[in-house]
């Protein structure tokens, strides 16, 4: 028996035959048109349907392709814009820690200006203790620098506190409202003198002690208190700041108060110390050097 040879149709061959058939049927179409019109008819009546429902999965098809597409999209812009979100924040931190160390050595400079006549050098809080307050704190400046114990600290607009500790390089200081503390001072519109009493207790209100008032002293509220000429540590003429709650003491017949201090003892970072020592009250006076030990 022989085999059936199976009949090859190359591709250029069928795109051929196709192309001619679809001209048969446009010619036919064209020629019998009015006798196909029940065809077309019919045949677009099965397939109008089948075309909608395509045309309602591709468009679905379509717009869940977009709208992945927009998401990604956005998720990429997103992710660029909390980058950018992320740099603006840390310049803006930047900005803002500038802005804070500036206005501080605008304040430093006041502060400066306001106490002219007295030498001063600039340091930095580096430590204090682990309380809400900075009543004994250290500083980036020592001997090396020309401090000493005994001289005066000075921030905001008045008086901190002195240095009780001095090192090479850095330097611890009692403020003045340290329980340890207590600063001879003097109501500067009055000339009448008080001692200002430090109490951390008291800090939470604001506030510090004011007491031994002459119970004949004409003070009112708002009075500045400054230090006064007659302190043995504290310079003169420093602010400490002002009176508050006056009243009769009547155990010791004099009166008291509190002290609002003019410095936020909450909030020190920079602070100027005042490198020139009170002179200390001397019973005896110096002894006299001979002319061969000034040799020497």
């Amino acid at each position: 028996m022989r085999r059936r040879e199976k009949i090859r149709l190359r591709p250029k061959h069928g795109l051929i035959i196709g192309l001619v058939v679809c001209l048969v049927l446009i010619l036919i179409s064209f020629r019998f048109n009015k006798y196909l019109y029940p065809v077309r008819n019919a045949v677009g009546s099965a397939i109008t349907p089948m075309q909608k429902g395509i045309n309602i999965i591709g468009t679905y098809i379509s717009d869940g392709l977009a709208t992945l597409k927009s998401i990604e999209e956005l998720a990429e812009e997103n992710k660029r814009l909390k980058e950018q979100v992320d740099i603006l924040s840390y310049e803006n931190k930047l900005l803002l820690q500038n802005k804070y160390e500036l206005d501080e050595l605008r304040e430093l400079y006041k502060l400066d200006q306001k106490y002219i006549d007295y030498p001063k050098v600039a340091a930095r809080i580096i430590d204090k203790d682990t309380n809400n307050w900075y009543n004994v704190f250290t500083i980036d400046k020592g001997t090396r620098d020309g401090l000493s114990a005994g001289m005066n600290v000075i921030a905001g607009d008045g008086l901190v506190g002195i240095i009780t500790e001095c090192y090479y390089n850095h330097s611890k200081v009692r403020a003045i409202i340290d329980d340890k503390s207590a600063v001879w001072g003097m109501f500067l519109k009055t000339s009448d003198t008080c001692v200002v009493q430090g109490d951390l207790k008291l800090m939470e209100e604001g506030k510090l002690r004011v007491e031994f008032i002459s119970k004949d002293a004409e003070v009112e509220e708002g009075y500045e208190i400054v230090t006064a000429h007659t302190s043995p540590n504290f310079l003169e003429g420093i602010l400490i700041g002002y009176v508050t709650g006056i009243e009769l003491d009547p155990s010791t017949m004099t009166k008291k108060g509190y002290l609002i201090p003019a410095v936020d003892f909450e909030r020190l970072s920079e602070v100027l110390i005042i490198t020139e020592l009170k002179e200390p009250l001397l019973t005896e006076p110096p002894e006299e050097v001979s002319e061969n030990e000034q040799e020497k």
